[in-house]
Protein backbone atom coordinates (compact mmCIF):
# COMPACT_ATOMS: atom_id res chain seq x y z
CA UNK A 1 0.00 0.00 0.00
CA UNK A 2 1.50 3.39 -0.94
CA UNK A 3 2.02 6.04 1.72
CA UNK A 4 -0.81 8.53 1.34
CA UNK A 5 -0.13 11.01 4.14
CA UNK A 6 2.75 12.00 6.35
CA UNK A 7 2.26 12.20 10.10
CA UNK A 8 4.52 13.02 13.03
CA UNK A 9 3.63 11.82 16.52
CA UNK A 10 5.41 13.52 19.43
CA UNK A 11 5.34 11.39 22.55
CA UNK A 12 5.33 7.60 22.21
CA UNK A 13 3.50 6.62 25.37
CA UNK A 14 0.48 4.34 25.29
CA UNK A 15 -1.75 6.72 23.33
CA UNK A 16 0.96 8.06 21.00
CA UNK A 17 2.41 4.64 20.19
CA UNK A 18 -1.06 3.18 19.51
CA UNK A 19 -1.80 6.08 17.18
CA UNK A 20 1.58 5.88 15.39
CA UNK A 21 1.51 2.11 14.92
CA UNK A 22 -2.07 2.14 13.59
CA UNK A 23 -1.26 4.93 11.13
CA UNK A 24 1.74 2.88 10.00
CA UNK A 25 -0.49 -0.18 9.51
CA UNK A 26 -2.72 1.92 7.26
CA UNK A 27 0.19 2.66 4.95
CA UNK A 28 1.15 6.16 6.03
CA UNK A 29 4.61 7.62 6.56
CA UNK A 30 5.01 8.12 10.30
CA UNK A 31 7.74 9.96 12.17
CA UNK A 32 7.78 9.04 15.84
CA UNK A 33 9.43 11.50 18.24
CA UNK A 34 10.25 11.01 21.91
CA UNK A 35 12.94 12.37 24.21
CA UNK A 36 13.55 8.94 25.79
CA UNK A 37 16.20 7.06 23.83
CA UNK A 38 15.05 3.65 25.10
CA UNK A 39 11.51 4.30 23.82
CA UNK A 40 12.82 5.42 20.45
CA UNK A 41 14.93 2.29 20.15
CA UNK A 42 11.95 0.08 20.95
CA UNK A 43 10.05 1.44 17.94
CA UNK A 44 12.97 1.55 15.50
CA UNK A 45 11.75 -1.50 13.58
CA UNK A 46 8.03 -0.76 13.63
CA UNK A 47 7.73 2.87 12.51
CA UNK A 48 8.83 4.46 9.24
CA UNK A 49 11.23 6.72 11.10
CA UNK A 50 11.77 7.47 14.77
CA UNK A 51 14.06 10.00 16.44
CA UNK A 52 15.06 10.99 19.94
CA UNK A 53 14.88 14.74 20.45
CA UNK A 54 13.57 17.45 22.75
CA UNK A 55 10.46 18.67 20.95
CA UNK A 56 10.36 21.85 23.05
CA UNK A 57 13.47 22.93 21.10
CA UNK A 58 12.39 24.80 17.95
CA UNK A 59 15.71 24.09 16.23
CA UNK A 60 15.33 20.37 16.85
CA UNK A 61 11.89 20.49 15.23
CA UNK A 62 13.27 22.40 12.26
CA UNK A 63 15.97 19.75 11.98
CA UNK A 64 13.39 17.08 11.18
CA UNK A 65 11.52 19.45 8.81
CA UNK A 66 8.43 19.25 10.99
CA UNK A 67 6.48 21.77 8.90
CA UNK A 68 6.57 19.31 6.00
CA UNK A 69 4.17 16.90 7.73
CA UNK A 70 0.45 16.96 6.94
CA UNK A 71 -0.50 16.50 10.60
CA UNK A 72 1.51 16.55 13.83
CA UNK A 73 0.02 15.00 16.95
CA UNK A 74 1.35 16.13 20.34
CA UNK A 75 0.67 13.02 22.42
CA UNK A 76 2.21 14.21 25.69
CA UNK A 77 -0.08 13.91 28.69
CA UNK A 78 2.09 13.98 31.79
CA UNK A 79 3.87 17.30 31.16
CA UNK A 80 1.31 19.93 30.20
CA UNK A 81 3.86 22.74 30.04
CA UNK A 82 5.83 20.87 27.37
CA UNK A 83 2.62 20.01 25.55
CA UNK A 84 1.68 23.69 25.49
CA UNK A 85 5.12 24.90 24.36
CA UNK A 86 5.31 22.30 21.59
CA UNK A 87 1.80 23.09 20.34
CA UNK A 88 2.63 26.80 20.08
CA UNK A 89 5.98 26.10 18.39
CA UNK A 90 4.42 23.80 15.79
CA UNK A 91 1.92 26.44 14.71
CA UNK A 92 4.65 29.09 14.59
CA UNK A 93 6.74 26.77 12.41
CA UNK A 94 3.86 26.48 9.96
CA UNK A 95 2.44 23.02 10.61
CA UNK A 96 -0.94 22.85 8.89
CA UNK A 97 -2.78 20.67 11.39
CA UNK A 98 -1.74 20.26 15.02
CA UNK A 99 -3.67 17.81 17.18
CA UNK A 100 -2.82 17.94 20.88
CA UNK A 101 -3.60 15.57 23.72
CA UNK A 102 -5.23 16.83 26.92
CA UNK A 103 -6.20 15.06 30.12
CA UNK A 104 -9.09 17.33 31.09
CA UNK A 105 -11.41 19.98 29.69
CA UNK A 106 -9.38 22.89 31.10
CA UNK A 107 -6.23 21.74 29.28
CA UNK A 108 -8.29 21.27 26.12
CA UNK A 109 -9.58 24.85 26.27
CA UNK A 110 -6.09 26.26 26.82
CA UNK A 111 -4.60 24.27 23.94
CA UNK A 112 -7.34 25.44 21.59
CA UNK A 113 -6.72 29.04 22.64
CA UNK A 114 -3.00 28.83 21.82
CA UNK A 115 -3.61 27.47 18.34
CA UNK A 116 -4.20 23.70 18.42
CA UNK A 117 -6.47 22.78 15.52
CA UNK A 118 -7.96 19.95 17.52
CA UNK A 119 -7.61 18.53 21.03
CA UNK A 120 -8.32 14.94 22.01
CA UNK A 121 -8.93 13.45 25.42
CA UNK A 122 -7.60 9.88 25.19
CA UNK A 123 -10.08 8.65 27.80
CA UNK A 124 -12.72 9.39 25.19
CA UNK A 125 -10.80 8.73 21.98
CA UNK A 126 -8.36 5.84 21.67
CA UNK A 127 -5.22 6.25 19.56
CA UNK A 128 -6.20 3.51 17.11
CA UNK A 129 -9.61 5.11 16.56
CA UNK A 130 -8.04 8.52 15.89
CA UNK A 131 -5.63 6.86 13.46
CA UNK A 132 -8.53 5.36 11.51
CA UNK A 133 -10.23 8.75 11.35
CA UNK A 134 -7.06 10.53 10.20
CA UNK A 135 -6.45 7.84 7.59
CA UNK A 136 -9.99 8.21 6.27
CA UNK A 137 -11.24 11.82 6.05
CA UNK A 138 -14.57 10.60 4.63
CA UNK A 139 -15.35 8.59 7.77
CA UNK A 140 -17.30 10.69 10.25
CA UNK A 141 -18.36 8.09 12.81
CA UNK A 142 -18.21 4.34 13.29
CA UNK A 143 -20.19 2.06 15.59
CA UNK A 144 -18.95 -1.54 15.96
CA UNK A 145 -21.90 -3.96 16.01
CA UNK A 146 -20.10 -7.33 15.95
CA UNK A 147 -16.52 -8.55 15.46
CA UNK A 148 -15.32 -7.23 12.12
CA UNK A 149 -18.51 -5.32 11.25
CA UNK A 150 -19.64 -1.75 11.90
CA UNK A 151 -22.24 0.83 11.01
CA UNK A 152 -20.50 3.98 9.78
CA UNK A 153 -21.44 7.49 8.71
CA UNK A 154 -19.45 8.56 5.67
CA UNK A 155 -19.25 11.64 3.46
CA UNK A 156 -19.96 10.68 -0.12
CA UNK A 157 -16.62 10.37 -1.96
CA UNK A 158 -16.33 12.89 -4.79
CA UNK A 159 -16.10 10.20 -7.48
CA UNK A 160 -19.68 9.09 -6.72
CA UNK A 161 -21.33 12.52 -6.71
CA UNK A 162 -23.97 12.71 -9.43
CA UNK A 163 -24.30 8.95 -9.81
CA UNK A 164 -27.42 6.91 -9.05
CA UNK A 165 -26.83 4.58 -6.11
CA UNK A 166 -26.96 1.54 -8.39
CA UNK A 167 -24.31 2.91 -10.74
CA UNK A 168 -21.99 3.82 -7.87
CA UNK A 169 -21.77 0.08 -7.11
CA UNK A 170 -20.98 0.84 -3.49
CA UNK A 171 -22.38 -2.53 -2.48
CA UNK A 172 -21.04 -4.73 -5.25
CA UNK A 173 -17.55 -3.28 -5.60
CA UNK A 174 -16.93 -1.88 -2.12
CA UNK A 175 -19.08 -4.01 0.19
CA UNK A 176 -20.98 -0.99 1.60
CA UNK A 177 -24.67 -1.55 2.27
CA UNK A 178 -26.28 1.89 2.24
CA UNK A 179 -28.97 2.09 4.92
CA UNK A 180 -29.69 5.83 4.98
CA UNK A 181 -28.79 8.94 3.00
CA UNK A 182 -28.81 12.08 5.13
CA UNK A 183 -29.44 15.09 2.92
CA UNK A 184 -29.56 18.70 4.09
CA UNK A 185 -33.32 18.96 3.61
CA UNK A 186 -34.38 15.36 4.33
CA UNK A 187 -33.44 11.85 5.35
CA UNK A 188 -33.81 9.03 2.83
CA UNK A 189 -34.21 5.64 4.49
CA UNK A 190 -33.65 2.42 2.53
CA UNK A 191 -32.69 4.44 -0.58
CA UNK A 192 -33.58 2.85 -3.91
CA UNK A 193 -31.10 2.23 -6.75
CA UNK A 194 -32.22 5.32 -8.69
CA UNK A 195 -31.45 7.81 -5.90
CA UNK A 196 -28.71 10.15 -7.14
CA UNK A 197 -25.88 10.89 -4.71
CA UNK A 198 -25.28 14.59 -4.04
CA UNK A 199 -22.14 16.44 -2.96
CA UNK A 200 -23.16 17.14 0.62
CA UNK A 201 -24.81 13.79 1.30
CA UNK A 202 -23.88 11.71 4.31
CA UNK A 203 -24.44 7.98 3.94
CA UNK A 204 -24.93 5.50 6.75
CA UNK A 205 -23.59 2.09 5.77
CA UNK A 206 -23.31 -1.40 7.21
CA UNK A 207 -20.09 -3.14 6.18
CA UNK A 208 -17.03 -5.08 7.18
CA UNK A 209 -14.47 -2.90 8.98
CA UNK A 210 -11.95 -3.68 6.22
CA UNK A 211 -14.36 -2.38 3.56
CA UNK A 212 -15.08 0.75 5.58
CA UNK A 213 -11.36 1.43 5.77
CA UNK A 214 -11.01 0.99 2.01
CA UNK A 215 -13.23 4.02 1.41
CA UNK A 216 -10.19 6.17 2.27
CA UNK A 217 -8.63 5.19 -1.07
CA UNK A 218 -11.57 6.52 -3.10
Amino acid sequence: MPHTHEFAVIGLGRFGSSLALTLEEHGHYVLGIDDRIEIVQSFSNSLTHVVALDATDDNALRGVDIAHFDTVVVAIGTDFESNLLITVALKQLGVNQVISKAINARQRDILLRVGADRVVLPEMEAGDRLALELSNPNLLERFPISPGYSIAEISVPAKFVGLPLAKSNLRGAYGLNVLVIQREDRTITSPGPSVVLEADDLIVVLAKDSDIERISDL
